[in-house]
């Protein structure tokens, strides 16, 4: 039961972040907005229910089914992909490129921030 409890609670998580961006006209994903939602709540609890955690874990142990639509998609679409192989490929190494540039940029800022905060309490901030 615990199991059924968590995916209802993530279910509506997701079907309130839906509502919230049809009615508001955010152009996120509604999963998006249900996600940080739910986030934001096991923030403000300080952890996650029993229900959610059984949910959570039985989800990712199949994770790797979630990803069976995702490849019928390309296949479905092959002929269209091969067609615009060219963009799709530019797309893809300027994405990683550019998160990966801004994933380094954010360490070293966020690593600036923490060595300045823990020296302005008198301390080193590996202590």
């Amino acid at each position: 039961m615990q199991f059924l409890n968590g995916i209802t609670l993530l279910l509506v998580y997701q079907l309130v972040g839906e509502v919230a961006v049809r009615l508001a006209g955010v152009p996120i994903p509604g999963p998006v907005l249900g996600m940080v939602m739910l986030f934001l709540t096991l923030w403000v609890r300080g952890g996650m229910a029993e229900s959610v955690t059984q949910a959570s874990t039985a989800l990712l142990s199949h994770l790797s089914l979630l990803f069976v639509p995702a490849g019928v998609g390309m296949m479905v679409h092959f002929g269209r992909i091969a067609d615009e192989w060219v963009p799709i490929t530019l797309a893809l190494l300027l994405s990683t490129v550019i998160t990966m540039v801004a994933t380094a940029l954010i360490m070293q800022l966020t690593t600036r921030w923490l060595i300045g905060a823990g020296a302005g309490q008198g301390g080193r901030a590996d202590d």
